[in-house]
């Protein structure tokens, strides 16, 4: 029985030890004390978004939107309307139409390779009803949708256009503008 104990104890102190051991491996795999997302909060920024309608060449629509985000935060601004669709006799199902915008931005210590730049990633989608004369001959409302995904490197205090889309339907144009300040 003593020796069944023993053995039991043994089994008991070598899993503690090896418990142990993992956790201080996995703690010197993270973030080392002394680095800088150890000790500093991401820096703090203001987004300023336009989506610039340009008809042949010419900006004849502006809509502006803005957001505070920490570096290594992702933020989202979403406008618009949910709307019933009947999906089956009596079941409703909504859907959102508007304008929804989402935003992720790094710093340069969250991204080791990138130096001094901010990485940019932004998700931009504007949904509405179709116009009448754009409708054709649906007997149901249409919807349009504008999708713009893009990843870049932000300049500080430039405004700069993340992407673009041509409607099919005319000749219009639809930019994604953001500019990325500092806040202090």
């Amino acid at each position: 029985m003593f020796k069944k104990t023993m053995v039991a104890a043994a089994l008991l102190w070598g899993m503690m030890i090896s418990g142990g051991t993992g956790n201080a491996s996995a703690q010197e795999s993270g973030v080392a004390k002394g680095t800088p997302e150890a000790t500093e909060p991401g820096h703090a920024y203001r987004l300023d978004f336009s989506i610039n309608e340009v008809d042949d060449g010419k900006k004849i629509n502006t809509r502006q939107y803005s957001m505070n985000l920490s570096a290594g935060d992702n933020n989202e601004i979403k406008i618009g309307t949910r709307v019933p669709v009947e999906a089956k006799q009596g079941e409703f199902q909504y859907i959102d139409v508007g304008t929804s915008i989402w935003c992720r931005l790094r710093d340069r210590h969250d991204v080791v390779w990138l130096g001094n730049d901010l990485l940019l990633n932004v998700r931009g989608e504007i949904s509405n009803f179709a116009l009448p004369e754009q409708q054709g001959q649906q007997v149901r409302p249409v919807l349009r949708q504008l999708n713009i995904n893009a990843s870049t490197l932000a300049v500080l205090g430039k405004a700069m256009i993340v992407g673009s889309v041509d409607d099919p339907n005319s000749k219009r144009q639809f930019q994604l503008e953001v500019t990325v300040t500092k806040l202090r």
